[in-house]
């Protein structure tokens, strides 16, 4: 496994490709560069002297690798002899190399299919059913990030039934500002447009962005279908207009993606929920491998250090 890599080591085995490109040396001369995953960890690798045929449409998928450990600028990576795509999986332990949500998927959507049945608007529990029903065999597989955080496969179902968790909390702590149908509803429905703002590869691992997700992005994705499904079944307008702007602010800031700012409590707290999931996942994700009071690197999406204490 790629944490128990020593340097010098020789390594032949099945790894998850992500950030694959070809770019040129300083020799001018082509080479291949990404990350090998496994449930462990990452590192990157290089093949030199290389044209193709592999290229960034190989993200996400598996590849049969041998190369040596080595160490640049402390870290270490993999300098690679030979790399190949591989289709036929019947001799890859998959659960070693694909990390997957630490949930019970299962439990996980009933619990979600209970919180929808829990919305006492019948509006608001209505649109939710049908976007929901609509996304649900991919919302149950597909990672919520390419990156930084629940980047794993069932991602996106964890991110939000813990969210979902907190928002009916919320909901009764603060009950005399906040419309729990509302809140439950947008907290359900933040994230579902991921499945159209990502490639996915066969395996379900984000493997890029697509067009529309770079052009778009799934809030307004998502808000585009709210507002489809509400007309389509007569939803009233000024309804429809509220849980568009829970998905269209739920970013916080336009600094971080959010087309508007959060403009009525829901839609502030769902922002909050959103921000506090993200980031404790980042914690979980970066403390696991620490040793007790071991800081780890810095961390880009929190722009610090953290420790495990």
């Amino acid at each position: 496994m790629i944490k128990d890599f020593r340097i010098g080591e020789k390594i032949d085995g099945y790894f998850l490709l992500t950030d694959v490109q070809i770019r040129t040396s300083s020799n001018n001369k082509p080479y291949l560069t990404g990350k090998l995953s496994d449930i462990t960890g990452s590192l990157d690798f290089q093949l030199w002297d290389y044209s193709g045929p592999m290229s960034s449409a190989d993200n996400g998928e598996i590849a049969d690798v041998s190369g040596e450990i080595r160490e640049y600028k402390g870290v270490k990576q993999m300098t690679v002899y030979s790399i190949e795509i591989i289709t036929d999986y019947s001799g890859v332990d998959l659960d070693k190399i694909i990390k997957q949500a630490p949930i019970d998927s299962d439990k996980a959507m009933g619990y979600l299919d209970e919180m929808i049945e829990s919305i006492t608007d019948e509006d608001y529990r209505k649109v939710t059913r049908i976007i929901f029903d609509a996304h649900k065999d991919r919302f149950r597989r597909i990672p919520a990030a390419k990156s930084v955080h629940h980047g794993f496969l069932s991602g996106l179902l964890m991110h939000t039934s813990y969210m979902v968790r907190i928002a009916d909390f919320l909901s009764r702590t603060y009950k005399d500002i906040t419309d729990r149908s509302l809140l439950i509803a947008g907290t359900i429905l933040h994230d579902f447009a991921k499945e159209y703002e990502f490639m996915f590869s066969e395996l379900g691992i984000v493997s890029d962005y697509s067009v529309k997700g770079q052009l778009l992005g799934h809030l307004v994705m998502g808000s585009d279908e709210v507002d489809r499904v509400c007309r389509e079944n007569d939803i009233p307008e000024d309804k429809c207009v509220l849980l568009q702007h829970m998905i269209l602010s739920h970013h916080g800031d336009p600094e971080f993606g959010a087309a508007v700012k959060p403009m009525i409590a829901e839609a502030e707290m769902l922002s909050l929920i959103d921000m506090l999931d993200s980031r404790m996942e980042i914690y979980r994700e970066n403390i696991t491998d620490l040793k007790k009071g071991e800081f780890s690197k810095k961390i880009f999406a929190l722009d610090r250090r953290i420790m495990k204490h």
